[in-house]
């Protein structure tokens, strides 16, 4: 049996959470899916698996919640269930940045789409930024992105705040494993008064899945959250870079 992997986030208004935990892990629990689903007052977030079917009942399950009718979801598949369990955590971010105020929901950097993305990335007044954590980056990375060498997502405002004179006057092209994390760094960075910045939408996924390798600018694997530990072009599961 080949399993369906489904990444997925929206950031949205969710007014009491708690109240959507249960009917989401009854439903999963019913379809045989696992993984992991965060839901905070800004939206949900997480990795599942499990059949085609139960992956689809989930998330028309998700799409229905206020908000979510947009909800980015990016399909892979794996040869064996890739999770040992379900969990469905109720979260004070879906995505840990602890800067109070800074809404994906309500402002966001601009989306470059994955075909538009070498273009910008190829341009020399663009500074790009890998907005993951040091370990992610050292599986792969756009050629010529700079590395924050961050050990969590919650060090990259401390981090942007001690470099930004360094990229002053600059687009800011910024990118990261699903998209989620873009979202919010963008978000950050507009909070922050920088004018000109972009996101690569759908994040590395969408890219590695829709550019073909022979016009590719992504260099070795992409790190994901889950027992295939990385994947490359195609989305082909690659293991780990040892």
């Amino acid at each position: 049996m080949t399993f369906t992997v489904a990444a997925l986030y929206r950031f949205a208004p969710f007014d009491d959470p708690a109240a959507l935990r249960a009917p989401l892990l009854d439903l999963c629990a019913a379809q045989g899916v696992k993984g992991t689903l965060l839901l905070a007052r800004e939206g949900v977030n997480g990795t599942i698996a499990g059949s085609a079917e139960g992956i689809a009942a989930v998330v028309a399950h998700i799409r229905a919640l206020p908000g979510c009718a947009e909800l980015d979801v990016k399909y892979s598949s794996a040869a064996a269930m890739p999770f040992q369990r379900l969990k469905v955590r109720l979260k004070k971010e879906i995505v840990t940045m602890k800067v109070p105020g800074v809404d994906p929901a309500r402002e966001v950097g601009a989306y470059v789409a994955p075909a538009d993305w070498n273009a910008v990335i190829d341009d020399p007044d663009t500074i790009v930024i890998d907005t993951r954590n040091d370990f992610e980056v050292g599986y792969g990375s756009f050629a010529g992105a700079v590395n924050p060498q961050t050990k969590s997502f919650g060090d990259f405002p401390g981090w942007w705040r001690d470099h930004a004179a360094d990229f002053a006057g600059k687009r800011v092209a910024m990118f990261c494993t699903g998209g989620i994390r873009c979202e919010k760094s963008t978000a950050f960075l507009k909070s922050e008064g920088v004018a000109d910045v972009v996101h690569l939408k759908g994040g590395i996924l969408a890219y590695l899945e829709q550019i073909p390798e022979a016009d590719s600018r992504w260099q070795g694997s992409c790190f994901v959250f889950d027992e295939r530990v990385s994947v490359g072009h195609g989305l082909v599961e690659v293991g780990d870079k040892d």
